[in-house]
């Protein structure tokens, strides 16, 4: 067993035991005491007072989604300086690089699974890594403090959706965020989208990487962000037999049964686009109201006619 495997598995399982004392308890948490809080005190060495102060927003933690991430096993010093447990903050550490994915997981055979490498590769390729380089890093879509296995372990499309929807919106739909990488005036989602039909239903059940990725068959996410002029405009790329989505959002194995379920059963619970066709509300409704009746039409006739013989 390589030593880092090793290190890992000691870690995790020395914060399964603590993890009560980590983020359960908030208030008496180290950091959390004040990061999980819309204001903070402290004790002013200069004036010999105490005073509280407005949190900057963007430090404040959602404690519920931090104990539900991936990396919940961790404390806070695990990947930040220890000199952070001090108020005021040493300025210095403040300027140290936050850690990528591939500084913990790069190289190491047990998350080999997960192609970290190769998903760093397919990013180079992306424009937020041709226009940002090294300033773009993982940290921009992904949270290390919350990011969640949502799409590889929920049977809810509705839910897939709208966690990943979210981590393009955290940036695109935040004008002070999207300044801040972009530097120019963000552009409306709804505006930029105007020729999309059914806006809102394609919002809401299919991810923004479906139209605005170029799909790769060995990776469970595709990290290539291409060019705005490039993302998928045609309907038939995804409404269709061969549809883009079973490549993409149905390639996940959770999901797989309903992307090939085209019985009644299927119609009735599936709260997607069914792939190969393109549905509307009030017809979807109309069709299943026109079967029933049908089928109860066919049953009666039946009792008519053994009754009658």
């Amino acid at each position: 067993m390589n030593n880092r495997l090793f290190l890992f598995i000691i870690l995790y399982c020395a914060s399964l035991s603590l993890k009560a004392q980590y983020y359960d308890d908030p208030e008496n948490h180290q950091c959390l005491k004040c990061h999980s809080n819309q204001t903070y005190s402290f004790h002013n060495d200069l004036m010999d007072t105490e005073e509280k102060r407005l949190m900057n927003p963007y430090y404040i933690l959602d404690t519920i989604a931090l104990k539900n991430g991936v990396h919940s096993v961790f404390d806070c010093t695990d990947c930040h300086s220890y000199e952070y447990t001090s108020y005021p903050h040493p300025a210095n550490v403040k300027l140290e690089p936050l850690a990528t994915c591939l500084d913990c997981h790069g190289g190491d055979e047990s998350f080999a699974t997960y192609q970290f490498e190769r998903i760093q590769e397919e990013f180079q390729k992306s424009v937020h890594y041709q226009v940002y380089g090294d300033n773009f890093t993982c940290s921009k879509c992904h949270s290390q403090h919350t990011y969640a296995t949502t799409a590889r372990t929920s049977s809810s499309v509705l839910e897939i959706v709208e966690y990943s929807n979210n981590m393009c919106l955290s940036c695109h739909n935040d004008m002070k965020k999207y300044s801040l990488v972009a530097g120019h005036e963000n552009p409306e989602i709804v505006d930029i989208h105007n020729w999309l039909p059914n806006q809102e239903l394609h919002f809401q059940h299919v991810r923004c990487i479906e139209c605005h990725t170029q799909v790769a068959d060995s990776l469970m996410v595709s990290h290539n962000i291409l060019e705005k002029e490039l993302a998928v405009r045609k309907c038939a790329e995804c409404h269709s037999a061969n549809s883009k989505l079973k490549a993409s959002l149905y390639k996940y194995q959770n999901l797989q049964q309903r992307a090939e379920d085209g019985g009644v059963l299927g119609v009735l619970s599936n709260d997607s686009y069914v792939i190969g066709t393109h549905q509307l509300p009030l017809l979807k409704v109309l069709s299943i109201i026109i079967f029933l009746a049908a089928m109860a039409g066919i049953i009666t006739h039946l009792i008519f006619r053994i009754l009658k013989k």
